[in-house]
């Protein structure tokens, strides 16, 4: 599989703006011509199958949802035999498609795809998740406004596509499956390091926040049981008697987003495993001169807590930090005056102390996420204020080298991943042959899956509780 990409040796232009040129004994045949819509219904005893931008296809784990559904009537539900392409039809400008893994049930709302016999599904799976096919998707999708545009069948089949020889089809798959492999197998071990990294990062941060700079420092007990004894010449209480007020963001906030403007907190700006914010996923808002948004603004020094979904991130606003504003699952925390350290605040919150606080108040796993009572709620240690710079300094020039070393591993996935982008639109266009690269024979089902994206997945604040394949099947019948 290894070896140097090279061009086809002839192309030919295409009158597709999306596409331009392909290798001459390519066709271009519209998707009526490779598969045929599926529409069985009455299979109720199959396994519901769910449809992710992340992930593409797979079973769904109806036991484990973060947001229940009520199966109104499985005897409706469409099904789906393995091979076959579905798709949502939502979300497919997005690229939530994939190929079916096992026979299956899918909802009203998708679209069911059969391979025709000279069809690879795998190849054109890739293909429909391509920048370039999905905006062509888009063109062909239908609505009132665009988040709710539907990509129906019958506009699916007019969508025309590259079409190699049958052969050439799954020579292609084969390949982009064994790169897709090791690039996870990459990806993966990368995760590993991290979770690791972090694990020594949370060590520093427990170690400081529970005794302090003096491992012979008289303790005493906490007064909260499960916190056990702490410094004795600190102090304990709960963040509501150092805060003067406690909100969250504003429901349909994300209805204002702009290409600039304020910057919109969301959950996925914060970390679980540091304090500073993180903006590799940037949100900007064009709002109103109102009220509300002055009540969900951020200023320096405040405490933002996630309140639903990744409970437990933590941020604190720096000094001269830009305009910005939080999203409903976003708690921002004012503190009465400058009489403590918000870092060190920050810390505490990040510590297990915090994390086991989120827990409890979740009332094992039955809440949806934190009230604002439960934010006010949060233990926090009191040390004397310039023994909380002591140990904030000293957390953070533990941290310095191992966030040097997670920066670095972050940035190598990035990095893989957009080769990996680059590298599928290349191949499934004809721009770089790689037939004689291509394995033989398919991998293993599975082996190929971006499990690692499921893993990163950053959730979108405004639809936190919600995964793509949960769309209101209402619509759809």
């Amino acid at each position: 599989m290894t070896g140097k990409l090279r061009p086809y040796p002839e192309y030919k232009e295409t009158d597709l703006p999306w596409l331009g040129r392909v290798p001459v004994h390519w066709d271009i045949r519209r998707n009526g011509r490779l598969f045929s819509q599926r529409n069985e219904t009455g299979f109720g005893d199959l396994p519901i199958l769910e449809v992710s931008l992340k992930t593409g296809v797979r079973v769904r784990d109806m036991d484990n949802l973060k947001r229940k559904q009520i199966m109104s009537d499985r005897e409706k539900y469409k099904r789906a035999a393995r091979g076959d392409i579905a798709y949502n039809m939502m979300r497919m400008w997005q690229g939530a498609v994939g190929v079916v893994p096992e026979d299956g049930l899918v909802s009203p709302a998708y679209v069911v795809a059969r391979a025709h016999t000279e069809t690879e599904p795998r190849y054109f799976n890739y293909l429909f998740r391509t920048d370039a096919f999905k905006n062509e998707i888009d063109g062909y999708s239908r609505g009132i406004v665009k988040d709710r545009n539907r990509l129906y069948w019958e506009d699916f089949k007019r969508i025309p596509a590259c079409f190699p020889p049958p052969e050439e089809q799954a020579a292609i798959a084969n390949y982009l499956d064994a790169i897709s492999s090791k690039i996870n197998r990459f990806i993966r071990n990368r995760r590993r390091l991290i979770e690791v990294l972090n694990e020594q990062k949370q060590a520093i941060i427990n170690r400081a926040v529970t005794r302090g700079l003096d491992p012979d420092v008289p303790l005493k007990p906490s007064g909260i049981e499960w916190l056990g004894e702490i410094p004795g010449h600190w102090e304990v209480c709960r963040l509501r008697h150092i805060i003067k007020s406690v909100t969250s963001g504003s429901r349909g906030w994300s209805d204002y987003a702009a290409d600039d403007g304020p910057l919109f907190i969301r959950i996925g700006n914060l970390r679980r495993f540091s304090l500073d914010l993180r903006f590799d996923d940037v949100v900007r808002l064009n709002l109103p001169d109102t009220t509300e948004a002055l009540r969900t603004r951020v200023w320096p020094n405040d405490l933002l807590i996630s309140i639903t979904a990744y409970i437990g991130s933590i941020a604190v606003i720096p000094a001269n930090f830009e305009k910005a504003y939080i999203s409903q699952h976003v708690a921002r925390c004012s503190l009465l005056d400058d009489t403590h350290n918000a870092r060190w605040l920050g810390y505490v919150l990040l510590s297990n102390i915090g994390q086991m606080h989120g827990k409890l108040s979740l009332y094992g796993g039955t809440k949806d996420g934190l009230s604002l009572d439960d934010v006010k709620n949060y233990p926090v240690l009191l040390p004397p204020r310039s023994e909380q710079n002591e140990l904030v300094t000293s957390i953070e020039h533990g941290l310095k080298a191992i966030i040097l070393v997670i920066e670095k591993a972050e940035r190598e996935i990035t990095l893989i991943r957009e080769y990996r982008t680059r590298l599928i639109a290349d191949v499934v266009t004809g721009q770089v042959d790689v037939r004689h690269l291509a394995p033989s024979a398919p991998l293993p089902a599975n082996d190929a899956l971006d499990e690692d994206l499921e893993a990163d997945a950053l959730l979108d604040d405004e639809d936190a509780d919600s995964d793509p394949a949960l769309e209101d099947e209402a619509d759809a019948e």
